[in-house]
């Protein structure tokens, strides 16, 4: 069967192009028929009124909407904030993963909307741990995954077979090697489409899991299932992993991200071998 995977990558930091876009002539070349004030703050810094959200929309789209540019925009001020949290993000998950956006927002399915910028983080941030957090003892510290490769095949590997009706889309192990007595760890991460209304849900519900008693998804901020916990970890889940049966470790959280954690298994001589050739 032919997996139907999405590659996230993120492009560079383009400061040049940057600094050329926001410079005064280029943007007097531009239609702006109107400028909007901050509707958020009366202390806001954008004292002067700000740009139409076309040319913003434009500014970015030039610039291949680059998730850096993106997060720092949003720090300037509330009102640059919303625009990233309505816009900018949508356009960058659907910038770098179309196919799967298409499909989570398919028959009608809004699990993303309003929440684009969480996604846009699951997309190219890996969490890691902290010691005393979600995965006790092990601290990793969170990171841009530049690289990452989502599947909704490998999905169905994490679930119980009376919920693989249900969509999930998983990343590959992001790998953090020679990790003292935990060996080689490997962090995963994913999103349900429809969780409200997934299989899934009803079984946490059903089985009265416990939410987390401190942490909440990195994400979003929502409270955590744990999976483990709940009895839902499936033996195909770390054949999928190449990872040790007893030691994968995932949470869903309430609006459908998922992230977990392994122990992988070192490559055999002939495997090494392979990859060397």
């Amino acid at each position: 069967m032919v997996q139907e995977v999405t590659v996230i990558g993120i492009c560079e930091m383009q400061g040049g192009l940057c600094y050329q876009l926001f410079c005064h002539d280029w943007l007097k070349k531009m239609n702006l028929p109107k400028q909007y004030r901050c509707i958020h703050s009366t202390n806001c810094s954008c004292t002067k009124g700000h740009l139409n959200e076309d040319a913003i929309f434009l500014l970015f789209q030039h610039l291949n909407w680059n998730p850096k540019l993106i997060a720092a925009f949003s720090c300037a001020c509330k009102w640059f904030d919303d625009i990233a949290k309505r816009v900018l993000w949508k356009e960058f998950c659907k910038a770098r993963a179309p196919k799967m956006m298409l499909d989570l927002q398919y028959s009608g399915s809004h699990i993303v909307d309003g929440n684009w910028r969480a996604l846009g983080k699951l997309l190219i941030y890996c969490s890691g741990s902290t010691k005393g957090g979600l995965f006790n003892g092990i601290h990793i510290p969170g990171h841009f995954a530049h690289t990452t490769r989502f599947s909704r095949t490998s999905g169905k590997s994490f679930l119980l077979r009376q919920c693989r009706t249900d969509v999930l889309y998983v990343s590959d192990p992001c790998e953090h090697l020679d990790q003292g007595e935990e060996g080689d760890v490997g962090f995963f991460r994913g999103i349900f489409k429809s969780f409200a209304t997934s299989k899934v849900r009803k079984m946490l519900i059903k089985r009265g899991a416990q939410f987390h008693t401190t942490e909440v998804c990195p994400y979003c901020k929502a409270k955590l299932w744990n999976m483990l916990q709940a009895k839902m970890i499936p033996q195909s889940a770390s054949c999928r992993l190449d990872a040790y049966e007893d030691c994968v470790e995932y949470y869903v959280c309430l609006n459908g991200h998922m992230l977990g954690i392994c122990s992988l298994m070192p490559l055999s001589d002939s495997e090494e071998a392979d990859d060397a050739e």
